[in-house]
């Protein structure tokens, strides 16, 4: 797995983990404001820009290789995660809580979709778009990638294979809130924005009522991007929660 570092080696370190189809770039609004004050660890997940070598298999192969990443950080690390990124922040937290000073999980789906199967099969049928520009220029929009991230979205996605598309997807849509959240024994904060799918709210509300003392905040007028869409207010936020 492709990793970077950012900011002072002594300074607490924190690690941003992307969500599908991007990767470490989607935090460039946010690390040009935090990485003074933290060191920042941004990988680009299994399948997903300069680690597309390696396919994406499961969130738990992708969580059993960054618990040996942060194994090597020693101490605990502050987790923010993103979508999909969000959901391997929970696992982090669940199965790791040792290596974990405190988690901020961003727009993390917690309640399965509904025929999985269906959704997974018109993917695979239709992944081919994936490596079309205009289709990741459609897809860049919804997802607020900003003008001067569009260049790094459209390579993303064009590298994204098949495999990595269908399994990280699948997932994503079948995530459920794992036993070991409930008994995390630090500091917890989950987002989610106020115009996100009725199914991420929900979610939202899960993950916070699963954790007794964690905090819950709908972001209005946000949609499933509060990173990009808001990189201003989301540094100061993870500046505070960090705080």
């Amino acid at each position: 797995m492709h990793v970077e570092t950012y900011g002072p080696a002594g300074a607490p370190p924190v690690l941003l983990l992307h969500g599908g189809g991007v990767a470490g770039w989607m935090w460039e609004p946010v690390r040009e404001r935090l990485s003074r004050d933290h060191r920042l660890i941004v990988p680009d997940l299994p399948g997903h820009d300069r680690s597309a070598g390696e396919p994406y298999h499961s969130h738990g192969r992708t969580v059993e290789a960054l618990i040996r990443i942060l194994g090597e950080q020693g101490g605990r690390v502050r987790v923010a995660g993103f979508s999909l990124g969000a959901q391997l922040a929970v696992l982090l937290a669940a199965e790791a809580p040792e290596l974990v000073e405190r988690v901020m999980v961003v727009s993390a789906q917690a309640r399965p979709s509904a025929a999985p199967g269906l959704t997974l099969g018109l993917l695979g049928a239709t992944a081919g778009l994936a490596g079309r520009e205009w289709f990741a220029r459609a897809q860049a929009k919804a997802l607020f990638v900003p003008d001067e991230l569009l260049g790094d979205y459209v390579r993303t996605s064009a590298a994204v294979s098949k495999q990595t598309l269908l399994a990280a997807v699948g997932e994503n849509i079948r995530f459920t809130v794992p036993p070991g959240w409930a008994r995390f024994p630090r500091a917890a904060l989950v987002l989610a924005g106020g115009r996100e799918r009725r199914v991420m709210l929900a979610s939202a509300r899960l993950l916070h009522e699963a954790l007794p003392g964690s905090g819950l905040e709908i972001v209005e007028g946000a949609g499933h991007g509060i990173p990009l869409q808001r990189p201003a207010w989301f540094a100061e936020r993870v500046r505070a929660w960090l705080a």
